[in-house]
């Protein structure tokens, strides 16, 4: 019943599932994945069928002794002709769906920076000169049909990409860029996950993957490359006062810390804290005065504004659209 349960929830939309592949990379790591538990399950049959002649043999109504010859060929064929076998059809197929190839001229999505960071994911589009024209955090959208460079990377620890759905796990090593690519065939919404430990909140360190049509995908990533929406107010003013302004960039504004998100279109993400809580105003107000009960661990400290300032400043942070 369990075994039916995740193989029906596998298939619904949001899932974080190897068995639910949206792309042809994916396709190729489940059906590795699908022959590893055909190879798993003959290995057993094997040696439970082994095991059971061998009692019928010793112990059966007639029971005799096996003959050294009979008892050889057993052990060989086995214990080690069928396991080499095994063991050599899955490196093949292994290495088979290990070479990542660049998408053809013509369908080349977009080339995106993913950088790992404690404990969330930064994602950067670069132009064709290879400047940075729209960040976002924890949310990664792509143009269906293409395939998309992600280049992976790390200042700090090592953490792993994996967002089975599109593609397997790769590592971002500091030190080092690490190329992956990403082609999901049509519009959807999945989950992704840090698949490398790497510090206390690794466990909830998640990201969203959204693939969009083509037409939408531009309409979206030439907003995301505009100023922020609102880049004056109470709401602003109190933000800056806070001192948020020395973590968060916000487009626009005077606002331009490297260390947390960028926050310019804050409003128009599904997620927050790296895809552990649904972006609304009360998640969002709990984020702010006490992330720790959220995300123990968390690099970012709790604020205790007035409630006319945590309100002003709520208000500002939901225009960013």
């Amino acid at each position: 019943m369990l075994t039916a349960a995740v193989l029906a929830l596998s298939g619904c939309e949001g899932v974080q599932s190897v068995l639910s592949p949206a792309s042809e990379d994916a396709r190729m790591v489940a059906d590795l994945a699908w022959w590893m538990f055909a190879t798993a399950a003959f290995i057993f049959i094997v040696t439970i069928g082994m095991l059971i002649t061998g009692i019928a043999l010793r112990h059966g109504r007639e029971a005799r002794r096996i003959s050294f010859r009979n008892a050889t060929i057993m052990v060989v064929i086995g214990g080690v002709i069928a396991p080499i076998a095994a063991i050599v059809a899955v490196s093949l197929s292994g290495v088979m769906i290990g070479d990542e190839v660049e998408g053809e001229a013509g369908i080349a999505g977009p080339v995106i920076e993913v950088h790992g960071k404690r404990w969330w994911w930064e994602f950067r589009y670069m132009d064709r000169d290879g400047n940075v024209v729209a960040t976002t955090a924890n949310e990664l959208h792509l143009p269906a049909g293409h395939r998309s460079t992600l280049r992976l990377m790390s200042d700090n620890v090592i953490h792993s990409f994996w967002a089975p759905n599109i593609q397997g796990k790769t590592d971002l090593i500091p030190g080092k860029v690490n190329t992956l690519y990403a082609e999901p065939e049509a519009a959807g919404r999945w989950r992704g996950q840090c698949a490398e430990f790497c510090g206390l909140q690794h466990g909830l360190m998640g990201f969203v993957v959204e693939a969009r049509p083509v037409d939408d995908f531009a309409r979206w990533l030439e907003a995301q490359a505009s100023d922020a929406a609102v880049t004056e107010g109470r709401g602003l003013q109190v933000f800056m006062d806070l001192g948020c302004g020395d973590c968060h960039a916000i487009r626009g504004t005077p606002a331009d810390g490297q260390k947390g998100p960028d926050l310019t279109h804050l409003a128009s993400r599904q997620t927050l804290a790296a895809a552990t809580i649904p972006n609304s105003r009360g998640n969002l107000g709990g984020w702010i005065t006490s992330p720790q009960d959220i995300k123990p661990g968390a690099l970012m400290p709790a604020f205790a504004p007035p409630p006319d300032d945590l309100n002003a400043l709520l208000t500002y942070l939901e225009a960013l659209e």
